[in-house]
């Protein structure tokens, strides 16, 4: 007889984060993310909690990294910009991102293909060992 695990957030459930207000959320915050609440969103991060609250089931492209996710946000789909020639990270988010930021989860950095040398390679690069 396994219970299924039921999420808490610093000893609250999910409904009663969403029935927080966002001051009363901010207290159970990071220290880090505390701060960045308190100092206020910025007009990108207000707009896109704006077009979250407004249409909750479309999918929100943003460049917005730096937006902490908030108990209203879970759910959702967003595509986080990652900044690699105009590719969106599909995120969707789960209870257990609430207090981190859009952009840990989507990784800026593509792994490194190595191949045959460029164009402006002198001629001790373009020695390849036959080993």
């Amino acid at each position: 007889m396994n219970m299924p695990k039921v999420f808490s957030y610093r000893g609250y459930t999910l409904e009663q984060l969403k029935q927080m207000s966002i001051d009363e959320f901010t207290r159970l915050l990071p220290a880090r993310e505390r701060r960045a609440l308190k100092r206020g969103l910025t007009e990108q991060q207000k707009k896109l909690l704006e077009n979250i609250r407004k249409y909750p089931d479309k999918f929100h492209k943003t460049h917005v990294r730096d937006m902490i996710i908030l108990p209203e946000m879970v759910g959702t789909k967003i595509g986080v910009f990652t900044g690699i020639k105009k590719e969106w990270a599909s995120i969707v988010i789960s209870p257990e991102m609430i207090g981190h930021r859009l952009g840990e989860f989507a990784i800026t950095c593509k792994r490194v293909k190595h191949s045959a040398p460029g164009i402006g390679a002198t001629r001790g690069s373009k020695h390849v060992p036959m080993k």
